[in-house]
């Protein structure tokens, strides 16, 4: 089992935006089928106004989204690690060379756990993505073994 206290201290770079200590870290861009992830200087926290600015879309079709990893409250959280970011690094292509300035890099379980790897794909990432690749759509796939059936809005 994994420990709470160090987990709590990680933050998830997937987050929802109801989460606790929820942060915009990043704004998307691009295409449906082929956002990407431009970082801000700073997280920001995601307050109502922000969520407004999104209307009519879902907040995290337009915001990546930070906040406390919820551990083993989560259906991507098991053994002490995240299988999100495990199956993002063996499943989906790199997109950048180099990892990009990330505000939530020093905290981020994807980094902790993934390193560079993750940084390398984190910025096609979407939280609810509209066409997400057959790879992302595995890798969104829960530990549970749960399958996505909603090919239009897949939760990464």
């Amino acid at each position: 089992m994994a420990n709470t206290k160090i987990n709590a201290a990680l933050l998830c770079p997937s987050a929802q935006p109801e989460m606790a200590g929820a942060a915009v870290f990043g704004l998307v861009q691009g295409t449906g089928t082929s956002p990407r992830v431009a970082y801000l200087d700073r997280a920001v926290p995601l307050t109502p106004e922000l969520i407004a600015i999104a209307t009519p879309v879902k907040p995290t079709e337009v915001f990546r989204i930070g906040a406390p990893c919820a551990g083993s409250c989560c259906q991507h959280f098991g053994q002490g690690r995240c299988g999100l970011a495990g199956r993002i690094v063996q499943l989906a292509p790199a997109v950048v060379m180099n990892a990009p300035p990330c505000a939530l890099r020093p905290n981020c379980m994807w980094w902790r756990q993934e390193g560079v790897n993750a940084c390398l794909r984190c910025p096609q990432i979407v939280t609810h993505m509209h066409g997400a690749s057959a790879e992302l759509v595995e890798a969104a796939t829960p530990l549970t073994g749960a399958k996505l059936t909603d090919d239009s809005n897949h939760p990464l």
